[in-house]
Order: structure tokens, then C-alpha cells, then sequence
């Protein structure tokens, strides 16, 4: 665990004292880097990350975006949108964000953190749960899909 955090520390810093001009395109993390990161570090993993929307859900007002097509599957990253600003992605996207987003290639930024969900029966939590890789997004900007401008 020490080491893998050790090559994360190590490639940040590479990185960020890279010259300029090697910075002006983001370097864009996978889902699977996503999940592997956020495993080891309790505080998650910030960054840039790009995937395919491959399913959306919603549960609770929010909307669900997922790398994998079932969002159970261990290699999945769920992105998670409020509704105040699933509203402001759908007024810039002109329609429903999930259908705007969904088979699409979207880039987000913000920290993905690995996240327990309890099992529950009758309302109340079982004692079983599993993990997955959430990254609530902060604001609409945080948010680009395939073909858009990039936002400021």
C-alpha cells in the first residue's frame, strides 16, 4: 500500500514540475486508475478523469452516471450529479442529461473517492456492504462531454 502511494506521490510531482508547455493538456485519469487510486488513499484521488457513459441511474433526486454498464461491477466509477446541477447541465447540454451523456465520452474533474453502500432490508442497513468509486462534481463546469468546448 505504502509503495503504490509512493509511485502516486512520485508521478504528482513529475507532473506538476513538468515544464509549461507539457502542461497545457490535463492528464486524464481512466475509471480503472480511478478505482485503483481511491482504494489506496483514504482522502481519494483528484484529477481529470474521461470515460464512457455506459449506463445512468438515479436513486434520491440524483443522477448516476457509470463507466460500466452495471454499476455493481468493481471496475465501475459512478459519477454523481445534484439536481440543482444536473438542471444547469441540462439547460447547456439543451435536453435531458442522461440521454445527452449517455454512449458519449465525458471528461470530469473533481475527486474520486472509494465509497461504502450498505445493504439494507426494510430501511435499516444489514451488517453487508460493498464499495464503490463515487465523484460528486462540484459545479457544471467540472462536467464536459465529447464535442463541447472545454469550460474555463
Amino acid at each position: 500500500m505504502k509503495s503504490q502511494m509512493f509511485r502516486v506521490a512520485v508521478a504528482t510531482v513529475m507532473v506538476l514540475s513538468a515544464p509549461a508547455i507539457a502542461q497545457t493538456t490535463p492528464l486524464r485519469l481512466s475509471p480503472a486508475q480511478a478505482v485503483i487510486n481511491a482504494a489506496e488513499m483514504p482522502a481519494g484521488i483528484g484529477g481529470v478523469f474521461e470515460m464512457v457513459v455506459r449506463a445512468t441511474g438515479r436513486q434520491n433526486g440524483f443522477l448516476y452516471l457509470n463507466s460500466e454498464a452495471d454499476y455493481r461491477d468493481p471496475r465501475n466509477l459512478t459519477i454523481v450529479v445534484t439536481p440543482s446541477l444536473e438542471k444547469e447541465l441540462s439547460d447547456r447540454l439543451g435536453g435531458p442529461v442522461d440521454t445527452a451523456v449517455l454512449k458519449k465520452v465525458i471528461a470530469v474533474r473533481g475527486i474520486a473517492r472509494k465509497t461504502r453502500i450498505d445493504f439494507t432490508a426494510d430501511g435499516r442497513p444489514t451488517g453487508k456492504y460493498y464499495f464503490q468509486t463515487h465523484l460528486r462534481i462540484r459545479s457544471a463546469r467540472d462536467l464536459t462531454v465529447e464535442g463541447e468546448r472545454p469550460m474555463p
